[in-house]
Parts: structure tokens; sequence; C-alpha cells
């Protein structure tokens, strides 16, 4: 296992530590590894600094206090705590009637039919099965940008590689994965 994908399992592995046990130790060093992330996120998505710091405690204590709810088998701990953050911004954004930027508006799906639900469960499972075929090195950048939501430059700072390998090594998954489920239906 590399030293990047023993951060994401150390991540889930402290947020599975305060869902069962009420870890205060895994939830401070949770805190320490998003709060900034997490600020930078809202700061780019038009909070001012002060805002971006009150979303941040919020979204931290929601981690907290729904650690219940997380389940490693939906969504990698990067992935549940940014959009707990993302949902408090939106969340903020429409009670104060600013309108909220594109790319954090989402339509609500539509109630899927008993097929669709059969469907997409095994596309999940095709999809987990072709990321976990992956090399290390190209699932790892894959889950840092489309499961934990980073850019490009935050995972180069993140992990210290240069930004040209992580486009490298993302470039190359998505072609192997685009191989791997070239037959999956077409929406």
């Amino acid at each position: 296992m590399t030293d990047r994908t023993e951060a994401l399992a150390e991540q889930t592995r402290l947020l599975i530590a305060v869902r069962d046990r009420r870890d205060r130790e895994a939830f401070a060093a949770l805190f320490a590894h998003y709060a900034p992330r997490l600020k930078a996120m809202l700061r780019r998505g038009a909070m001012r600094d002060s805002e971006a710091e009150e979303v941040v405690q919020e979204a931290m204590l929601a981690v907290w206090h729904k650690a219940a709810q997380f389940d490693p088998g939906r969504a990698s701990a990067s992935a549940w705590i940014y959009r707990i953050a993302r949902n408090r911004q939106i969340d903020i954004f429409r009670r104060e009637g600013r309108p909220v930027p594109d790319e954090l508006t989402q339509a609500p799906p539509p109630e899927p039919d008993a097929s669709d639900a059969l469907a997409f469960d095994q596309e999940a499972r095709r999809l987990r099965a072709a990321l976990d075929a992956l090399p290390p090195e190209q699932r790892d950048m894959v889950e840092r940008a489309y499961l934990g939501e980073l850019s490009h430059s935050e995972i180069a700072c993140d992990t210290g590689l240069p930004l040209g390998t992580i486009k490298s090594r993302i470039r190359l998954a998505l072609e192997r994965l685009r191989h791997e489920l070239k037959d999956l239906r077409q929406t």
C-alpha cells in the first residue's frame, strides 16, 4: 500500500473510530486534516473567510454528531465530510437568498424504480471492481480527485508529487476505467 493509499485508509479508520467509539483523538486528527481543506473549498465557492470558518465548524460538528451514519462501503471519509460541508454552504446561500454557484446546485434525483436501482447497484459494483483493479497510485489519484473532490493542485500539495504526474495518473486511470466499463449502458 502506498503512503497516499495509507493516508486515505487512515482517514476512514479515524472516522470509524469516531463512529464506533466516539474517539476524541481520532476526531481531533480528522479536524486538523480537513478544516483547512474545507475552508479552502468554501472560499473558492464564494464564501467570505469568516463564513467559511463558521461552516467548517458546523460541518465538523455534524461529522461528530452524525458519525453513526458513515458507511465506508458507500463513500470515502473524505467524500462524506466534503459533502456535509458543501450542503451547509448551500443551506446558508439559500437562507440568505444569495445565488448558489452553479457548481454547488444539484437537482433532486428522480425516484428510481426497482429495475433502475438494481442496474445502478450492478454498475456500482462493476465500477468498484474496476477501481480496485487499477494500479494503487492511479486508484489513489482518482479517489482523491473524484471521491475526495480535490483539485489537481490540492492533490499535488497533499502528496508532494508534480502536477503533471497527478494529471497523467488520472488520465491513465480514466482510460483504463473507460476500457473496462465500455459495455455499460449509455445514459
